[in-house]
């Protein structure tokens, strides 16, 4: 099986290196600049479940068109469009591509690019970043790859993956409840990302001050009351639950959208907090902590021009 990898970074880069050390076909598709480096310097991995050093094979949206089975997309959402053109010349009739993308409406652009395609829902939980020597570093237990079918249940597709996929020192596995997961990490990121950015802060001053931990509930209650209206798959303890995840992080705990901030990169704003906003405004329901969020990291976004 030849898996194409859209991205090389601390998630894509990651688990095809995991790929490519069980022994499955793996290409990385990167841009010239980054192609060069892996060139060069090999793509390295360090992680408490062991380190991967490897000269990876690399292709650019310049390469002649080849079909593959599988496409990884492991790109930020602010680079999916293109990336969809780039990876385009090498989906095949019976290619599947699965994004790994915080959020949701990744799905919308794929079905509608690659109608006639194998789209199968997909989402990772792993605590990974890349460097200042370009190595990625990898320190949690948690590195969990997830993908199923839209529809629900389980397929040959599905079964015939996992067995590829099983042999890996990482935990990739199928899920017959894609959807539901990926709307629960959705509203997880969208939350906690979006908290921690407003105030600049790790988790733990803001849930200890009683204040704080109205503005947590608060927020909650906006995005469970949005994703209702929508008729998203999900329990109705759903405010319980999120808010327990909240209380059991680590204190020092930092979104990776603050992260981000704190470095004066690129942020998914649109893709995560716009996305409900919309949905908000289609179902006429007032949302003022998520405005405040929303306008905060627009204005952030708006010093970066």
């Amino acid at each position: 099986m030849k898996v194409l990898v859209v991205g090389a970074g601390a998630v894509g880069g990651y688990f095809g290196a995991r790929l490519y050390e069980s022994g499955v076909d793996v290409t990385f598709l990167v841009r010239r600049n980054k192609q060069m480096l892996l060139n060069e310097r090999g793509l390295s991995i360090r992680s408490i479940h062991g380190d991967i050093f490897f000269s990876p094979k690399t292709i650019t949206a310049n390469n002649p068109s080849n079909d593959f089975d599988v496409i990884l997309i492991s790109t930020k959402s602010y680079h999916l469009s293109k990336a969809v053109e780039d990876f385009k010349r090498f989906v095949g009739h019976n290619t599947i591509i699965i994004p790994l993308l915080n959020g949701i409406s990744q799905l919308d652009v794929l079905l509608e690019t690659f109608p006639n395609n194998k789209i199968m829902g997909g989402l990772c939980f792993i605590e990974s970043t890349t460097n200042e020597d370009n190595v990625i570093i990898q320190t949690s237990s948690v590195h969990d790859l997830v993908f199923g079918e839209l529809s629900g249940g389980t397929s040959d597709k599905v079964r015939h993956l996992e067995k590829i996929f099983s042999n890996t020192k990482s935990s990739i596995r199928s899920s017959d409840f894609i959807l539901r997961d990926m709307w629960a990490k959705y509203f997880f990121i969208a939350c906690f990302s979006g908290i921690t950015t407003l105030f600049r802060s790790s988790i733990g001053f803001i849930r200890e001050d009683n204040k704080g931990l109205e503005v947590i509930t608060a927020l909650i209650k906006e995005i469970a009351h949005i994703m209702r209206a929508h008729d998203v798959p999900m329990p109705n303890n759903v405010e319980e639950n999120q808010l327990l995840k909240i209380k059991k992080m680590s204190r020092t705990m930092k979104s990776s959208m603050l992260r981000d901030i704190e470095k004066g990169v690129q942020i998914e704003v649109d893709h995560l907090q716009g996305y409900l906003l919309k949905l908000a405004n289609e179902y006429q329901i007032e949302s003022p902590i998520l405005k405040i969020i929303y306008l905060n990291l627009k204005a952030y976004e708006n010093q970066l021009v």
